[in-house]
């Protein structure tokens, strides 16, 4: 019987000693984690004005479409590279332009378009 209450007294002091050194339990709190814009992600003007946005992407479509078509439909020139700086003088002396200057023309509107159209799309969407 002495041997269990001494036993008993030990097993006793050993938790006592053990609830006394171990520290309490306090959960971790969960870490604050900010985004790293408050307010959402910044907006370009062409998300803030979707019309435009549409208008120049559908413009910036159609004048890539007519450049390669009217790319496609010119018959290619064999006058060789003093033609194409300078031109032929005889067709500054004609009155009405020919179905060739007609299209070098459109095609030189469809570039400028394309080009002009494609910096506005890059600002636009900046």
């Amino acid at each position: 019987m002495f041997a269990f209450v001494t036993a008993l007294a030990a097993a006793a002091t050993t938790a006592v000693t053990t609830a006394a050194t171990r520290a309490p339990f306090i959960p971790t709190p969960v870490p604050l984690v900010l985004p790293q814009n408050l307010f959402g992600a910044p907006a370009t003007w062409g998300q803030q004005h979707p019309v435009v946005l549409a208008l120049v992407q559908g413009l910036f479509i159609v004048s890539a479409v007519g450049l390669i078509a009217l790319m496609a439909a010119q018959t290619t020139k064999t006058e060789g590279l003093g033609g194409s700086i300078g031109g032929r003088m005889e067709s500054a002396y004609h009155g009405r332009l020919g179905l060739e200057q007609q299209m070098g023309r459109l095609t030189t509107t469809f570039a400028s378009a394309f080009v002009i159209l494609a910096i506005a799309f890059f600002f636009i969407t900046r």
